[in-house]
């Protein structure tokens, strides 16, 4: 049984909502074994109803946004796009899925586009450059002086552990560090 957590930012839902979200939410719980959490973040954004799905299930996160003119609509959709990921690389995420996962029972179908091959990863380019100690602020610092959208970098505050520092799509900046 999958566990869920809801957030609310700039909208008060109604029950009904919410139910929906675990009714359909829900359906994901043949991809995976009992250890799966769903968090569901609801927002208005721009008039837009915006639902934010994330499943952590086998130390895999499978996350999903879309933003529609009706929350059910964009319920929907994010879980369109989850199950979407889970066919696309069912292969590459068979030891971590269920073991019936894909296992097709012709009632309840209701899609009837082709699956596609899914194809391997491709690494177009490898750079290499030497990660030097510096501070967050430094970091930062660097990033925007080279155009970039993230810089990795060992950070001196952390001992020399690697970190990466990102934009965010809201204007800030974001970091991540290494857990251990």
């Amino acid at each position: 049984m999958m566990k869920f957590q809801f957030n609310e930012k700039k909208v008060n839902l109604p029950q009904n909502v919410r139910d929906y979200a675990v009714k359909k939410v829900s359906k994901l719980d043949r991809y995976f074994r009992d250890d799966a959490e769903a968090h569901v973040a609801f927002s208005v954004e721009k008039n837009r109803n915006k639902v934010e799905l994330t499943v952590h299930a086998a130390n895999t996160f499978f996350r999903a946004s879309e933003s529609t003119s009706d929350m059910f609509a964009s319920i929907d959709a994010a879980i369109s796009d989850i199950e979407r990921q889970i066919r696309k690389n069912k292969t590459r995420l068979a030891r971590r899925l269920r073991q019936d996962a894909f296992v097709r029972s012709t009632e309840g179908e209701t899609s009837f586009v082709p699956e596609v091959e899914e194809t391997d990863f491709e690494i177009i380019r490898t750079k290499q450059f030497p990660i030097k100690p510096m501070t967050k602020d430094e970091a930062i610092l660097q990033m925007n002086l080279l155009d970039h959208t993230f810089f990795a970098f060992r950070d001196e505050e952390a001992d020399g552990a690697f970190a990466v520092v990102y934009k965010r799509n809201d204007g800030g900046y974001g970091l991540i560090e290494d857990a251990l």
